[in-house]
């Protein structure tokens, strides 16, 4: 094992006028290993996401299993249905199975090829043809390096634009080139695949013509971050809190006044408030020497929130964190694009100042603030610890 991680992200547009989508994204991992499957449903609609969701399921958990990629296929054969118009039982499909973080299998059957950025530019990767059954299997083994980017995608997206933009859609090479001049920008995964989807919706002219799914993969290092959100039900338990928090390496983020002031008297430092509003909801941030961030508490954590359920769905707001001055989307920058092991030193002390009942902010109120943003950088791929005080 190294220090390295997958951040992985996706997203799709559907076929106008269909609710569901054709295409299914299936991740497994376990500590070993991370299986992404992608496949593509027969066709649009109902039996197109039927389709799709039972052969990413099914693969992904077979090769989770440990099952070769002939007996994952011959069992998607077999247990799907064959289409009485086509004749042909299941969906396309792209593997990518990342193995110690050290190496990754990628093996493809009838999607558009995944392609590899490294050090920025197109990497031409070794490939061999297999035959299952009849049919023709994609396979490639190759080492990873840091910074590795991979772009897998359904049929869709180089479909798109065709007749408008394109005689002949968005071929391969233009989408390489695409995400090549994005590159230097350094995007996190799901935010370089909502702008490649929101490309292909715009070569659509907001009416797709297919199902469209991006899968981004990028290889980088581990980069732990540290959260603390209010202070400890017993003082005497802050200088042990605050001496847990401070001794953990990678960046640290302060949430609340009350908070910050018993962090800035355990440092020895000044405690430096702003007072002025980067964003008219959210309070402004203040500054402690030695601390990379300090924000107001609840309602800063909320908007961050807000922005993390968005993120693990549709990622709308993306433009508004990722350029945003005020806390939430500092915070929300440095949780979503940089941490990849996030540890939460939460405190239980009851603020008296959120009793009165004309505000709605209570005990129970920041405990699951913590417990949903918990949940939604989980679902991020984000490995996270959180310790009460």
């Amino acid at each position: 094992m190294n220090d390295l991680c997958a951040d992985i992200g996706y997203r799709s547009i559907n076929h106008v006028g269909e609710e569901l989508c054709g295409d299914h994204i299936d991740v497994a991992s376990d500590e070993n290993s991370t299986i992404v499957v992608l496949a593509d449903g027969l066709g649009s609609g109902v039996k197109a996401s039927i389709l799709s969701t039972l052969t990413s399921k099914i693969i992904s958990t077979l090769m989770a299993a440990g099952l070769s990629i002939e007996d994952c296929v011959s069992t998607v054969a077999a247990t799907l249905p064959v289409c009485s118009v086509r004749g042909v039982a299941y969906s396309t499909f792209t593997i990518l199975h990342i193995v110690d973080n050290e190496f990754v299998e990628i093996i493809q059957f009838d999607n558009p090829q995944v392609f590899i950025l490294r050090d920025g530019v197109n990497y031409d990767y070794p490939k061999e043809e297999l035959t299952v059954g009849d049919k023709k299997i994609i396979k490639s083994k190759i080492r990873l390096h840091e910074n590795d980017l991979f772009v897998a995608m359904s049929d869709g997206c180089s479909h798109a634009g065709i007749g408008r933009a394109y005689n002949f859609g968005w071929k391969r090479s233009d989408i390489i080139n695409f995400v090549e001049a994005l590159e230097p920008a350094g995007y996190n995964a799901k935010t370089l695949a909502t702008i490649l989807i929101d490309e292909c919706d715009k070569l659509y002219g907001s009416e797709p013509g297919d199902d469209a799914t991006v899968c981004v993969v990028r290889i980088r290092k581990r980069n732990p971050m540290n959260i603390l959100f209010g202070p400890p039900s017993n003082r005497d338990d802050c200088n042990r809190m605050m001496s847990l928090f401070f001794s953990k390496a990678g960046k640290h983020i302060i949430c609340g006044g009350t908070t910050s002031t018993i962090a800035a008297k355990y440092l020895g430092k000044e405690l430096r408030p702003s007072l002025k509003f980067e964003s008219p909801d959210i309070p402004p941030i203040a500054e402690i020497e030695g601390v990379d961030l300090v924000t107001e508490g609840v309602i800063t954590v909320n908007k961050v929130l807000e922005y993390a359920k968005d993120f693990v769905s549709e990622n709308k707001e993306y433009t508004h964190w990722a350029n945003g001055r005020d806390g939430a989307s500092r915070i929300a920058r440095l949780l979503f694009e940089e941490a990849t092991d996030i540890n939460f030193y939460v405190g239980r002390a009851i603020n008296p100042a959120h009793q009165n009942p004309d505000l709605p902010i209570n005990f129970n109120i920041k405990m699951n603030l913590v417990k949903e943003l918990s949940e939604c950088l989980q679902k991020m791929g984000k490995r996270i610890i959180v310790s009460y005080f």
